[in-house]
């Protein structure tokens, strides 16, 4: 996926620079927006439509801390920086704030490439999460595709270049990866955008309806057919039909949706007229329609004339970070849309979100924080909101698949602490993930903090 380059980079600066860091800051294409009190900060956040802050904690006193935390839990959609001195990295009330509150930290002296890295990092992902403006997610293309792993970006790139081709699209993937979403950009990105986009759930079709839903019938064609009815795929005219669970349409079905692939045409039901259509289909499953095809429960042709172009969608745990910016996506559009208390996350359901395996991928983490949403008792979600700390039966992990899992990050964070000579910088690189999130997994795994530094 293309980059995106804004007009100005902007970003909130609590603290001061020597002016040598501040050229190479503009030279660099930032802008700081310099405050004077820390209480200033959401109002030049806000003025400057900026979205990522740098607070120089300074000698990280307790009334400055908490002054600090409280600011940041009543601003959850900014990025949240810190700019700290190395010894305050000594105090753990220091570690604590920026460990839980923080998207990342540079210490002092500055150096100037590590800075440069944090503010990039998060100010890209300022721009792909969802306080991102409308303007701005209209410029990114994809609707309610969040995110900022590799796997998401290189699915950006995918859908906008199946959008251009007028084929059959298959969509594959598990259940709750947002095929359906993926369907609805490859509509919008395409040149049939002006057209309706009709959703069908194969699976939920009644047996002996499914062809009059797909296809339509003339009046008279069966008893209760008191009048003619324009089936879906007609009512897709000039634009695309989304088959979803296409693994699930009956043969009988299959051998019609073939004609009308192969010929573009249907006859409704109890009628003898071919209707041409210009309708482009988009199918999805989450079965394995080749050994459907090897058992007899999906016809070979039809898959073959589906499957011109394929496109998997990836299961979250293949996606890093993106569980929890997608978190925060549906909780902010939660709160918009119905006025709920919650306005972040606390430490533990971040951890919670980072470490669960999310076998209902996108859909599960939606259900879990719109209820956590509603029924949390404070301003953030905790992890027993989210039902993911195992104090039922129902959501409890068993011990081997959590313990063989944790035992894997650990070694692979072992592993490439010792290549990297326990540098934190390079080990958060090397493993894709910030170093704010490198000490939360290596609290969470009881890897202290000084084996690896």
């Amino acid at each position: 996926m293309a980059s995106i380059h804004p007009v100005a980079r902007d970003f909130v600066h609590y603290g001061a620079f020597a002016p040598s860091v501040e050229r190479a800051l503009r030279d660099a294409g930032w802008r700081r927006i310099e405050v004077e009190q820390l209480e200033q900060v959401p109002e030049a956040l806000r003025r400057h439509d900026a979205h990522v802050a740098l607070l120089d904690l300074g000698a990280g006193q307790a009334p400055m801390l908490r002054r600090v935390e409280r600011l940041i839990a009543s601003h959850p959609k900014a990025e949240w920086l810190a700019h700290v001195s190395e010894h305050a990295l000594t105090d753990h009330h220091v570690c604590e704030l920026i460990y839980g509150s923080f998207f990342d930290f540079c210490t002092q002296p500055v150096d100037l490439n590590r800075l440069l890295l944090t503010l990039g990092h998060a100010w890209g992902m300022a721009q792909l999460g969802p306080q991102a403006s409308a303007e701005q997610q209209a410029t990114l293309g994809l609707e309610g595709m969040v995110g900022a792993s590799a796997a998401l970006v290189e699915l950006h790139g995918q859908v906008r270049k199946l959008a251009a081709v007028n084929v059959p699209v298959l969509i594959t993937g598990e259940s709750g990866t947002g095929k359906e979403v993926a369907a609805r950009n490859l509509h919008r990105l395409s040149a049939r955008a002006r057209g309706p986009f009709v959703a069908i759930n194969c699976g939920a079709l009644p047996e002996k309806l499914v062809q009059s839903e797909l296809f339509g019938h003339e009046r008279g064609a069966f008893t209760g057919a008191g009048a003619r009815k324009i089936g879906k795929l007609e009512a897709a005219e000039g634009g695309s039909v989304f088959l979803d669970e296409i693994g699930d349409l009956p043969l009988e079905a299959q051998v019609n949706l073939l004609r009308f692939l192969q010929e573009g045409t249907i006859e409704r039901v109890g009628g003898n007229e071919p209707i041409r259509l210009d309708v482009r289909v988009i199918a999805a499953t989450h079965v394995d329609l080749e050994r459907a095809v090897a058992e007899g429960r999906f016809r070979a042709d039809l898959y073959y004339r589906l499957n011109v172009l394929r496109l998997r969608m990836p299961p979250l745990r293949e996606r890093g970070q993106d569980a929890e910016l997608l978190a925060r996506y549906f909780l902010e559009r939660f709160a918009r849309e119905h006025g709920v208390r919650a306005r972040g996350f606390g430490r533990d359901a971040l951890d919670a979100i980072s470490m669960h395996p999310w076998p209902g991928n996108v859909r599960e983490l939606m259900n879990r924080v719109r209820r956590a949403a509603v029924l949390c008792d404070g301003g953030l979600i905790r992890a027993h909101d989210l039902e993911l700390k195992g104090e039922s039966g129902e959501m409890r992990v068993s011990f081997s698949l959590e313990h063989a899992r944790e035992q894997a990050e650990r070694d692979l964070i072992q592993q490439t602490l010792r290549e990297t000579r326990h540098n934190m910088s390079e080990c958060a690189r090397r493993l894709g993930v910030s170093r704010v999130t490198l000490y939360r997994l290596c609290k969470k795994l009881h890897l202290a903090v000084g084996e690896a530094i």
